[in-house]
């Protein structure tokens, strides 16, 4: 996906981050803890530095009880020193792991917001191509293998590395050719690890992806499920589900095939016994002594904790990859829409034109949703905007706060291009109030506070008031503290609505969108919301999308949108003389 350089919505970072790749992110975000990094590092090149002693120790046991003088005193001594070393060992790999743990921990808290922000930033058209089930499974799950790359993955793939150097240290002061062994090690080594890494990468992809389709799924049938349940699909949701988890299974399994296959774990058992071998060689040759040779054999011994490590090490780095670059594809897709902070934020009058606008979504071909609709509404005006459905109403009212940008022709509130309007100035001196009302799993006082979190108590229950929610709020048992379920579904469709427009009139915006906004609400509630509405639209210009005839009769300037073009305009009486598609929606 391409890179955007505009963003719908930014904060200032304290620091910038290299999006160019997964590794390169991951490492602009790492790179800020280099002083945890470094004291890991350091522990856990004590750690193996220490390691590596405990056996040249072991081997100086050996040669004091061949010898047999003094036995009692020197291995006392060498006890003691193996006791000490191996101590202050422990307390170096724990200042490895912890380093790399809270590493980790600041990593995924990092990128989950960074990944957070860069959602909210990104344009409804970015949205309404994305599945929800996705998102949230790289959000969630891709977002963990970043914690997971670093502890367990980088503390044992670095922790182990430096038990590879330790023979290179130790070997030569037995004997420079007992090189020969470490260095046949590392070498095949190398070469089956890329070729272990090189099989684990498109495995690694499959596994994020087969769970971002299972998640996606889940999602859908959960969201549906009201859908699922009328139409009696249980059985088909789960056998689709079922599928989707097979998928995932197989794919982990692809991913054990190939660590139970992991060849290094081979190699070190021929290299500990070709070093052995190499080691008696020289010990008939009177070239080292057993306690040399007990020494060698247990550094050699290192290599076995690389080994055996980096199977399931090596995994975790690149799952977290993966994991990586699936997060950068949502945070690096274009993005339409530009915050244009340093935009137009004067006060809003509330005058709209539209002037020779035409509107398509993306990736609808030459098939426009609006086509060269020009008007212009004055501030304070109520515009009723008719049409039947699909005829473009709704995309119009989301072209005057930027939901959408126009494809062409131009948008203008109190003469400004909104595209030169800052967007956040934009947006908080307008409202809109759809007909599918979302509402937060909140309490109904934060909800109707969700646009002015600072309102007070009773700014809160004045706006319910205005907006006739007010008397159905307090029937609850905890009143405005009452929290309601997701999507406010424990509500009726009316009482949502009016919640929706207790939020819209604590905002006291300048321009406010009612798009079908009283579809739900039954006659006897009907004339108090009617009355409601009429109130709040005095001082403000009000747009409102209704087959309801009583709301469209006291506009002061009626669209009449037909196939995406505007059929018609003016009052209700010179429409009702001069239209023939108005007087055909009238009489419906």
């Amino acid at each position: 996906m391409e890179t955007s350089s505009v963003a719908e919505f930014s904060i200032e970072k304290a620091y910038k981050t290299d999006t160019r790749g997964p590794v390169r992110w991951i490492f602009s975000h790492g790179i800020r803890y280099w002083w945890l990094i470094a004291l890991a590092l350091i522990g856990a090149f004590g750690n193996a530095a220490l390691g590596s002693l405990a056996p040249i120790l072991v081997g100086n046991a050996v040669n004091v009880v061949s010898v047999g003088k003094d036995v009692v005193r020197q291995l006392g001594n060498i006890a003691l020193l193996i006791g000490g070393t191996q101590l202050l060992r422990g307390i170096l790999q724990l200042t490895r792991s912890v380093g790399f743990e809270i590493v980790a921990q600041k990593m995924e808290r990092d990128v989950r917001n960074d990944l957070y922000t860069s959602l909210l930033g990104k344009s409804m058209t970015f949205h309404s191509l994305q599945s929800i089930g996705d998102i949230m499974a790289r959000a969630t799950n891709d977002v963990r293998e970043i914690n997971f790359l670093f502890s367990p993955g980088l503390n044992m793939v670095l922790g182990s590395l430096n038990f590879i150097i330790m023979p290179f240290i130790i070997a030569p002061s037995y004997h420079p050719s007992l090189l020969l062994s470490p260095i046949i090690y590392v070498i095949l080594y190398i070469v089956s690890l890329w070729h272990y890494l090189k099989s684990l990468d498109p495995i690694t992809k499959e596994v994020r992806s087969a769970f971002g389709r299972l998640n996606i799924r889940l999602n859908e049938s959960l969201d549906g499920i009201e859908i699922v349940k009328g139409s009696c699909q249980e059985e088909a949701e789960i056998k689709r589900f079922s599928n989707n988890a097979f998928s995932l299974v197989i794919a982990n399994i692809k991913q054990g095939d190939l660590e139970a296959v992991f060849i290094p774990a081979l190699l070190f058992t021929f290299i500990i016994a070709g070093g052995f071998l190499h080691a008696m060689i020289l010990f008939t040759q009177g070239i080292l002594n057993i306690g040399q040779v007990t020494g060698y054999v247990g550094v050699l011994g290192m290599l076995g904790f690389p080994t055996w490590v980096s199977r399931f090490a090596y995994s975790r780095i690149s799952l977290g990859i993966a994991g990586a670059k699936r997060i950068l594809e949502l945070i690096n897709a274009k993005n339409d829409l530009d915050q244009n902070i340093i935009g137009y934020a004067k006060p809003m009058q509330g005058e709209i034109e539209f002037s020779h606008v035409s509107f398509k979504y993306s990736g609808g071909k030459d098939q426009y949703a609006l086509q060269d609709i020009s008007f212009k509404a004055k501030p304070g005006q109520t515009i009723a905007v008719v049409g039947q459905t699909g005829s473009g109403k709704t995309t119009l009212a989301k072209l005057v706060n930027r939901t959408f940008d126009a494809t062409s022709g131009q948008v203008f509130i109190d003469g400004v291009n909104v595209k030169d309007w800052n967007l956040e100035a934009l947006r908080r001196s307008i409202s809109i109030i759809e007909q599918d009302i979302f509402l937060f799993s909140r309490s109904i006082a934060e909800n109707i506070a969700f646009g002015k979190p600072s309102a007070t108590q009773e700014e809160i229950e004045a706006a319910a008031k205005a907006a006739q929610a007010h008397e159905f709020i307090m029937s609850f048992d905890e009143g405005y503290k009452t929290i309601i379920g997701e999507r406010g579904l424990t509500l009726s469709g009316g009482q949502r609505q009016r919640i929706a427009l207790a939020r819209a009139f604590l905002t006291d915006p300048q321009i406010l969108i009612l798009d079908d906004s009283t579809s739900s609400i039954d006659s006897a509630t009907e004339d108090k919301i009617q009355q409601a509405i009429y109130a709040a639209s005095r001082g403000r210009t009000t747009i409102i999308i209704t087959h309801r005839l009583s709301q469209i009769r006291w506009a002061d300037l009626i669209l009449v949108l037909r196939n995406g073009k505007l059929a018609a305009t003016g009052s209700h009486e010179e429409l009702m003389r001069t239209s023939e598609a108005y007087r055909r929606i009238f009489s419906e």
